[in-house]
């Protein structure tokens, strides 16, 4: 990158190889035209090289967006359509720094599957379960909330720094009633604990993820089956806190015990709770944010890693209705 660069209007990237140069441009470069949709500057492929052009500001944006995935692609990640938005999304708060914790592996899976924080968001999120023994992360679907802290949990199991995994959801009905759906108390509250299954099954395996429940290791369980509980060295996650009431919210807090870390998630604008009924996690929010020792993480829609669509979505519906 020229030295100067607040009275150039060119700058170079130099891909390493074809190969580099095609991951980050995308397949037919399909990457390349959602850069030149999204960015002012003017961007050429020459070879293995990108020539960007445009005011020192336009040049600016360009180079941090893409050299911020060609250091990615270097790290041996597949640039997918979710990081090119991202960097896109994120060009005005990304550093360097910053930037390479996103190409750090926190976990392998069974099949080789590299589990990396896709955003800075996502990394902070990571970094506060690690450091600190309750957490929050409160942000809308599809920014990997459960799934982060799943793969945390199991991380702190297979290094023994706990000896047993609860994770548990409280079974809210989001529009159906359990009593119409088919099949014993088990069989109604599992749609309900489903994602959880399934975050553990793409973490673990199949097999696996079925042996660590079966030793009761691991327990997917509805929250009402939390009352009573103290849980020492252990690693605690309630899901879909959103719908928790106040006193539920306590009962879920107040089950910590010796050795444990707890990570409670959820989204508040998507709360199921009859009409009225108080938010345990927004009142949870309110009266323990002073506490130094417990942390909250806000996760907002640059951080959302399913389809792209996604995020327009969540801006759709964030906007006011005209």
């Amino acid at each position: 990158m020229p030295d100067k660069l607040g009275v150039t209007s060119e700058a170079i990237i130099k891909f390493d190889s074809i190969a580099e140069a095609a991951n980050v441009l995308g397949y037919q470069d399909k990457h390349l035209r959602l850069l030149e949709q999204n960015l002012s500057a003017s961007l050429l492929v020459q070879g293995d090289q990108l020539m960007i052009s445009g005011n020192p500001e336009e040049v600016a944006d360009a180079y941090n967006v893409i050299s911020q995935l060609q250091r990615q692609a270097a790290k041996g990640i597949d640039i997918s359509i979710m990081a090119v938005n991202y960097a896109l999304a994120s060009k005005e708060q990304m550093d360097t720094a910053l930037a390479d914790k996103l190409t750090e592996t926190i976990y392998v899976t069974p099949r080789g599957k590299q589990i990396k924080a896709k955003t800075v968001g996502q990394y902070k999120y990571l970094q506060a379960i690690e450091d600190n023994d309750l957490v929050f992360s409160i942000g809308p679907a599809g920014t990997g909330k459960t799934f982060l802290a799943v793969v945390r949990a199991i991380s702190a199991l297979k290094k023994r720094r706990v000896s047993k995994i609860v994770l548990a959801r409280p079974a809210v009905e989001a529009g159906e009633k359990l009593g119409f759906l088919p099949g014993d108390l088990q069989d109604k509250v599992n749609p309900y604990l489903r994602p959880v299954y399934d975050a553990l099954d793409d973490i673990l395996g199949v097999e696996a993820a079925r042996k660590y429940m079966e030793h009761n290791t691991i327990e997917v369980v509805p929250l009402a089956y939390m009352r009573g509980r103290t849980l020492d060295d252990a690693f605690i996650i309630l899901d879909e806190a959103q719908n928790t009431t106040p006193q539920q919210m306590k009962m879920f807090l107040t089950r910590l015990g010796a050795g444990s870390k707890a990570v409670i998630t959820g989204d508040i604008t998507q709360i199921d709770l009859p009409p009225g009924q108080s938010c345990g996690l927004i009142e949870a929010e309110r009266r323990l944010k002073d506490i130094n020792e417990i942390v909250f993480c806000y996760l907002t829609r640059i951080d959302v890693v399913r389809h792209p669509l996604v995020q327009k979505i969540i801006d759709a519906y964030d906007r006011k209705w005209v």
